[in-house]
């Protein structure tokens, strides 16, 4: 009887190891499965900044989502494909990490705007304002309302901006030609970290549009162009 009863359990034993084996492998593709979702399905958006005073905020349609797609490619970041718009002064604005500012003409942001703009700046979100030619007299008052205690400071060539993935010895590259001034990259910097990060004299947003869409840029304008926009990408999700 004592055999039979020893036979029983070392059999029952036997069963529990299995069933345990099985578990942990059930477990571990579990775990392997919810590991490629993470990086299959877009965890975080970029957008466009839309404001009011009648600029063309809407510019540079093709840009966000060329430098999505190298960022994704490249930087093995997971945007999702398409761009997100929001305006200045709404609270969506807290759920993108980068937000990508454009246009030519004028630009008012309200009470509100500064107010809203301020709080995700400070909170840890990030501006990348492109002077697509005629902003620049128009954004700098503005900013200096949301900012009134910092001025720009133009970054040198040694900033690790310049240096992430894609290194950039000489600064910010030039990209459109207008007035035969030198590409210059200035920042407001908020308790040692860049909140705001703007291009002037360069053209930045217009070499990520659809190659073709200017005539006269070359493939290769075109490749500095995203390669130093998923260095501002980078930059901006690890300072």
């Amino acid at each position: 009887m004592k055999r039979v009863e020893r036979y029983k359990l070392k059999v029952l034993g036997s069963l529990l190891v299995k069933r345990l084996r099985s578990l942990s492998v059930f477990f571990v593709a579990c775990s392997l499965l919810l590991i490629l979702i993470s990086f299959t399905v877009p965890s975080y958006r970029m957008a466009k900044l839309k404001y009011n005073g009648g600029g063309d905020w809407y510019a540079d349609r093709t840009a966000l989502p060329n430098l999505i797609a190298f960022c994704n490619s490249n930087l093995k970041t997971n945007f999702y494909p398409e761009e997100s718009i929001v305006e200045v002064g709404s609270k969506e604005l807290f759920n993108y990490p980068f937000v990508y500012m454009t246009g030519h003409g004028n630009v008012v942001f309200s009470d509100q705007d500064v107010k809203n703009l301020r709080q995700y700046l400070i909170g840890g979100g990030f501006l990348h304002i492109d002077d697509n030619y005629g902003l620049d007299k128009f954004i700098r008052p503005q900013m200096k309302k949301v900012f009134p205690e910092l001025n720009f400071v133009e970054l040198p060539a040694n900033h690790a901006i310049y240096n992430q993935k894609f290194k950039f010895p000489g600064g910010l590259p030039k990209i459109h030609e207008h007035d035969n001034k030198r590409p210059q990259g200035f920042a407001l910097i908020y308790k040692g970290r860049v909140v705001c990060y703007y291009t002037f004299e360069c053209d930045l947003g217009n070499g990520w549009e659809d190659f073709g869409t200017y005539p006269e840029d070359t493939q290769e304008t075109r490749s500095k162009a995203l390669r130093m926009g998923a260095n501002l990408v980078q930059y901006a999700l690890t300072q």
